[in-house]
């Protein structure tokens, strides 16, 4: 599909983006970008690329289509480095899980005629890492793009077809509509497993023994997400503060209408909303976006066939 794909950063996402785009011959040459000498020596190690660099600058320059993996808090910063070596005609995206910040951070920078187009794959596990990537890791996944006014169309389609390749469902939001949808179904699910979990470390005591070795309950499906990378999601809450605001808010009353009904032994109430819940849960498997099995099939995402 392109003559030269630079992938900047090669964590889970990157490095999972090289071994499809290998896998499924998306591109002649993969030039990769790192500021980490070990990790761009890891990734060289892996065979990730054709080509290893520290200079995100001399990554991109020939590239038809420049995606930046970096935590989102680094994307103004990235874009910034790489404008000037941007070729006209190329397409710029973003993997990144909030919208209206890396655009607020990245447009600015982008020169005319480059094709910008905010994206962001709905695939990971709380791994990270060159190591982390598998090729798999995008199938039958949500990747949704926030395309700005004006947008090419033909761009648009080209880097769709791009993530079909790799395995991807495709969809397109508003940048505050994909914040606010994200905020619920990503962000505070992973901020109250780190506060839960964080609550158990506090009670020093327990942790060390009762709830370690009791822990292969709802404990250790919070330690899952707590256990992902500590830059990418202090920078998400930053850069999605409103949205993560307004659903913690509501996360708030309702958590404390359970509290009452919990106080006040109303066990009708409780019944119902496990009810609801139980229903959410096998909706979400009949979409294909899990599956029925034990620990969630998360075997077979860490040890995808191949690997």
């Amino acid at each position: 599909m392109f003559d030269k794909i630079a992938l900047v950063g090669i964590g889970l996402i990157g490095s999972s983006l090289a071994r499809v785009i290998r896998r499924e011959g998306l591109a002649r040459h993969v030039a990769i970008a790192t500021r980490s000498e070990t990790t761009l020596a890891r990734a060289r190690q892996l065979d990730l690329g054709s080509s290893y660099t520290m200079d995100a600058r001399e990554a991109v320059r020939d590239a038809d289509l420049v995606i930046v993996s970096v935590p989102v808090g680094s994307s103004g910063e990235v874009a910034e480095e790489i404008a000037p070596a941007l070729k006209k005609g190329a397409i710029l995206t973003d993997v990144g899980s909030t919208k209206a910040s890396v655009i607020a951070q990245i447009e600015p920078h982008v020169p005319d005629g480059v094709h910008f187009i905010p994206g962001h794959p709905l695939a990971g596990t709380e791994k990270s890492g060159p190591d982390a990537g598998f090729a798999e890791l995008f199938e039958n996944r949500w990747c949704i793009f926030t395309p700005l006014p004006g947008t090419d169309p033909a761009a648009l389609e080209k880097l769709s077809e791009f993530w079909r390749r790799c395995g991807s469902n495709i969809d397109t939001m508003d940048p505050q509509h994909h914040d606010m949808t994200l905020a619920i179904v990503s962000h505070l699910p992973h901020i109250i497993a780190y506060n839960i979990v964080g609550t158990a470390d506090d009670l020093q005591s327990v942790t060390k023994s009762e709830v370690i070795k009791y822990s292969a309950s709802g404990f250790r499906d919070f330690t899952r997400l707590a256990a992902s990378d500590p830059t990418m999601w202090r920078d998400v809450c930053l850069h999605n503060k409103d949205a993560i605001l307004e659903m913690l808010a509501r996360f708030s009353e309702d958590l404390s209408s359970l509290q009452r009904a919990i106080r006040w032994g109303d066990g009708e109430k409780l019944f119902d909303l496990f009810t609801r819940t139980r229903a959410v849960r096998r909706s979400i498997i009949e979409a294909g976006q899990d599956i029925d099995a034990p620990d969630f099939g998360r075997q077979a995402v860490e040890h995808p066939k191949g690997s």
